[in-house]
């Protein structure tokens, strides 16, 4: 993967509905080498998938929370993974090191409905507890970020006593 691969790449990650001659105006290719591009990218496995961004407000899930969950002594990780990816409150799901073995985002209508999925995550086997954390507001989610596609900023120069 080069760098024309990285900037088409965040292209897509801004505008997934982009064409390739749009695309091709942006990294400067034609659309025929962009779409053979984004074919080995997508053949690669790099490229995984395409969706439409919702806000979670308009289609009546107005709550998020962050749940931690520390497994049992005796849990098996992937046991728990397989029990949380059941529950259609569950978006995202993320193994991480500490206390807990998994952190996932969750989202529901109403703070009655997460108490309620709250109920349903403890009842998994191999989950000991959960540690929740609601939220109030999104600053920013799902952002695009692909190292390498754009070039960094210029460093500013300040003039030292003299200049």
């Amino acid at each position: 993967m080069d760098a024309v691969d990285r900037r088409i790449i965040a292209a897509l990650r801004d505008n997934g509905r982009a064409t390739y001659a749009d695309l091709g105006r942006q990294v400067g290719l034609s659309a025929s080498a962009v779409h053979e591009r984004v074919g080995k990218l997508e053949s690669a496995g790099v490229i995984t998938g395409y969706h439409a961004m919702v806000d979670p407000s308009a289609v009546g899930l107005g709550v998020t929370a962050l749940v931690g969950i520390q497994p049992t002594d005796t849990g098996d990780d992937d046991e728990v993974a397989a029990a949380l990816a059941e529950l259609p409150e569950v978006e995202s799901c993320y193994a991480v090191a500490g206390d807990e073995a998994f952190v996932v985002k969750v989202r529901v209508a109403t703070v009655d409905e997460l108490e309620r999925t709250l109920g349903r995550l403890r009842r998994i086997a191999g989950v000991a507890r959960t540690r929740t954390t609601v939220v109030l507001s999104t600053r920013f989610e799902g952002r695009p970020n692909t190292p390498g596609s754009v070039s960094a900023p210029p460093v500013p120069t300040v003039a030292g006593p003299g200049a």
